[in-house]
């Protein structure tokens, strides 16, 4: 059982990034494995490598360009469930490690079990052609057109980690960075709940 979380979207304005809230999160990622679990045998392995790369992207909150990068055989630290990812938009090439649920690694081994031939290129997916079934799959899940797309997954993860509690250096870390400016654009977001937390709390 993958995680599950809870939670409420809120409504951002101006620069501020939009984000999925918990519920929608968890309608994605149901979407995505009943899209894969109840499909034709003929279109399994294909399916499997799209659903293997969501699952990175929901819980590393790397950007696609560098999911899609990853070599399975290499990269991934499979009994520390850590994935080696070379961050992009840096001059010099930088490497970062991104830590992910174990139950996340058990269902990329469940994967490469099924699918042995895909070793070495289990995340090799078009980009578009990923987008297009992102797309898809987040409207099935009542998800806005607006919110559809992989880069939202970004977005999502670094709020939730500052919701979490995580320090926004590590945030920072995480998600490759090279200013700690554009993390806390999300602290930001993360803040702008915070009456109505102290409200639910009976702080104010």
């Amino acid at each position: 059982m993958l995680p599950r979380y809870r939670g409420d979207l809120v409504q951002l304005g101006g620069s501020l990034p939009s984000y999925l809230s918990e519920e929608q999160l968890n309608s994605l990622t149901q979407s995505y494995q009943s899209w894969f679990d109840s499909t034709h045998p003929r279109y399994r392995k294909q399916r499997g490598r799209h659903w293997a790369v969501f699952l990175v992207l929901r819980f590393s909150g790397a950007r696609l360009g560098e999911v899609i990068k990853i070599d399975d055989t290499q990269d991934i630290n499979w009994r520390e469930a850590e994935i080696k990812i070379v961050t992009l938009k840096r001059r010099k090439r930088a490497f970062r490690t991104v830590f992910l649920p174990q139950t996340v690694l058990t269902e990329l081994s469940r994967i490469l079990a099924e699918f042995p031939e895909l070793r070495g290129r289990l995340f090799r997916v078009h980009p578009r052609v990923f987008r297009r079934i992102f797309a898809e799959r987040a409207t099935e899940a009542g998800i806005p057109r607006e919110l559809g797309h992989p880069h939202i997954l970004r977005h999502s993860r670094a709020v939730e980690l500052l919701r979490a509690g995580v320090p926004i250096t590590l945030v920072q870390a995480l998600l490759g960075h090279a200013s700690l400016t554009t993390t806390a654009i999300y602290l930001q977001v993360h803040q702008s709940e915070a009456k109505k937390i102290l409200r639910e709390r009976g702080l104010i």
